[in-house]
């Protein structure tokens, strides 16, 4: 962002980064009393934290810039309190202060913030009156604010309310507005040369931007659109990610095969060996594929696309992918394309009723059907007022809603997960729109998987149980009488239990194998070690999260009996203190967890004749009230909800979480 006082000088106001702790230093020295001055280290902490900012004001001199004034800012939950700002002496009541001021006015008035608030020496009756002037108002004075005797004034300044209908503002960028043809309310149309270089554009939050120049071209106008879309933090579609993924079939065949059915059954009818199909805002003038348009336009989520396929014995597939101009649609399209695209603008996500303005977005995937879910409802409330606290605005979101996906900044997904289903889909889609995830795709892809688990764990020397994989069609049978039974057979993609089976004897592990060779080409068998419980170490960011104790269900070798007729399968649960866990168990739990990765983990571990043995680590564990979260409660939530607002913070304002070395 950069301001200018064209009144009195140019005065250019840039964000802060980690190098500038001697320029505050030298600017607090200079511009503020002994009994107000912060401590280096202070200092250091306001550049790196993510819950303050540090702008730095700039003028002229000679062929370089020379830093003038400072403004920190202390980020709370409804107000954005100025915690300082100053201005060289030599360099004062030349606008810069004012400056500074409006700066901090526009951050509170994009970012949602209800008002400004500041502490001013009550002795200082020409800085009060600054203050005042611009529009603050003294609420409370403060006794021995600074040091004893000296009292301070607590100001505010209260900002504007928003109107709702101005919370999210969609805009069409096309290259000639002129030669747009669709009549659209509560959409503005604008050039796309307005959009990357109209100074309105640059501070503006909550704008959708939908990008319909004639090309995406790399480096072309249109393309930059995008990419300056992404960088403002305004919801672009297509995103840069869609526009590079568009240009790669290799990339949109592999995200493709998850419709791969609907395509077949869509074309099954479709004479000769070639097919044109024509997208617009996910639907298309013929009804017959209008599925199939829809599960298209979740894959490539642009405004106009065509997809062209091609047909190889009995087989469709796609062989191409472009953007649609304006200039190549045929006008007898024009009329549907007018209601298509009125229904899209008309629906409701894209005007979402709140009582007031939150920082960030963060969707939440759940299956209201799934019978066992990895958070019950107490849970999902419970984390969604943690984050509300945070500043974000939750959302329950389900596995028809992929394409709605860029209307947030978060994912945090909270159904069972699976390589083969919508649930990877979405962590796939999250992460290539540069969204925190939750799980993230690669921790789904590693933890699904027992054979990669299985590897993973052994190569890095940690203990599990004695562990044989079993190849389709090179099971030895000899060998098999030699084997150490009962033995656990493990689906490699096997989760809560299921999938899993204890064989007693040689016989049953053939049948078993037979089974299971069915599904998949490889098995995991391993040794079978009793214990009253096992444990599960909840982990998240590397550290341990929560720690239980689950015991078998009743009757049965497993934390889970499908097979019971019971309401629920499983066996009891302690929750622990982390203190009171061995630590032992606490270190192995977290090395394989770090393993996967850095996201939410939950890792099953037994602990036999002194011996720990990590079992499996998985991803998406369960969180539910009254158990998990039974000793640290609604802390385990907001643990989670700081961990998504982090991770946000530190993606778009890495410079600010670089480390700084001491003095």
């Amino acid at each position: 962002m950069e301001v200018t006082n064209i009144l009195q000088m140019n005065v250019s106001v840039r964000r802060s980064n980690p190098g500038d702790i001697d320029t505050l230093e030298m600017i607090e020295k200079a511009a503020y009393p002994l009994f107000q001055l912060s401590p280096r280290r202070s200092l250091r902490l306001s550049l790196t934290s993510p819950f303050q900012m540090v702008w730095i004001a700039e003028v002229p001199y000679g062929k370089s810039q020379k830093p003038v004034g400072n403004l920190i800012l202390h980020l709370h939950k409804q107000t954005l309190r100025i915690y300082a700002i100053g201005v060289l002496p030599e360099y004062q009541g030349k606008g810069i202060g004012i400056t500074l001021l409006k700066v901090a006015e526009n951050y509170a008035l994009s970012h949602g913030f209800g008002k400004i608030s500041l502490e001013a020496d009550v002795d200082n009756k020409a800085l009060i009156k600054w203050y005042t002037n611009a529009g603050y108002s003294s609420t409370e004075l403060i006794q021995d604010y600074y040091e004893e005797g000296r009292d301070a004034l607590r100001m505010v300044y209260q900002l504007p309310e928003i109107e709702e209908n101005s919370r999210l503002t969609n805009i069409l960028v096309v290259d000639k507005p002129k030669l747009w043809k669709l009549n659209l309310e509560n959409v503005k149309v604008v050039s796309a040369r307005d959009y990357t270089s109209d100074a309105q554009f640059y501070s503006k939050k909550n704008l959708r931007v939908f990008n319909l120049c004639n090309s995406y071209r790399y480096q072309s106008l249109g393309y930059y659109v995008s990419l300056l879309a992404s960088a403002r933090d305004h919801r672009a579609i297509p995103s840069v990610t869609t526009i590079r993924d568009m240009k790669d079939i290799t990339v949109i065949r592999t995200i493709a095969e998850d419709i791969d059915e609907v395509i077949q059954k869509s074309l099954s009818k479709q004479e000769g060996d070639r097919f044109e199909l024509s997208v617009y805002f996910g639907q298309t003038t013929n009804k017959v594929y209008k599925q199939m348009a829809q599960k298209l336009y979740q894959i490539v989520e642009t405004p106009f696309f065509q997809v062209q396929f091609s047909k190889a014995n009995t087989r469709w597939d796609i062989k191409k992918i472009n953007p649609l101009s304006l200039s190549k649609i045929k006008d007898a399209d024009f009329d549907a394309i007018q209601d298509f695209a009125r229904n899209y603008f008309d629906t409701k996500r894209f005007y979402r009723t709140r009582l007031k303005q939150y920082k960030y977005d963060l969707a939440i995937l759940v299956d209201p059907n799934e019978k066992n879910p990895p958070s019950d409802k107490k849970a999902l409330k419970q984390f969604m007022k943690a984050a509300e606290e945070m500043d974000f605005y939750t959302e329950l979101i389900h596995k028809d809603d992929l394409n709605r996906l860029p209307e947030f900044d978060a994912l945090f997904i909270r159904e069972t997960t699976n390589v083969n289903d919508h649930t990877y889909q979405f962590a796939r889609k999250a992460y290539a729109e540069g969204m925190v995830v939750i799980d993230d795709p690669w921790s789904i892809l590693r933890c699904s998987n027992k054979i990669y688990l299985n590897e993973r764990l052994k190569n890095n020397k940690l203990n599990t149980p004695e562990t044989r994989v079993f190849f389709k069609g090179q099971v030895n049978k000899k060998q098999l009488k030699e084997l150490n039974y009962p033995l656990i057979l493990k689906q490699p993609d096997s989760a809560f239990s299921l999938g899993v089976i204890k064989v007693s004897n040689e016989a049953e592990l053939i049948s078993e194998l037979d089974r299971l060779f069915a599904k998949s080409d490889l098995v995991i068998g391993q040794a079978f070690l009793p214990s009253d419980f096992d444990w599960r170490i909840g982990v998240l960011d590397n550290q341990p999260l929560f720690a239980c104790k689950y015991y078998m269900a009743k009757g049965h070798w497993q934390i889970y009996d499908w097979k019971s007729k019971e309401k629920d399968p499983s066996g009891e649960a302690d929750t622990l203190a982390i203190e009171d866990v061995p630590p032992k168990v606490l270190q192995t739990a977290t090395k394989a967890a770090s393993l996967m990765g850095d996201g939410l983990y939950g890792v099953d571990l037994k602990e036999i004749n002194g011996k720990v043995y990590v079992i499996e680590v998985n991803d998406n564990p369960n969180i539910d009230a009254g158990v998990e979260d039974r000793v640290l409660g609604k802390e385990l939530y907001r643990k989670l909800a700081r961990s998504f607002y982090t991770r946000i913070e530190m993606s778009r304002n890495i410079s600010r979480f670089v480390s700084v070395e001491p003095d």
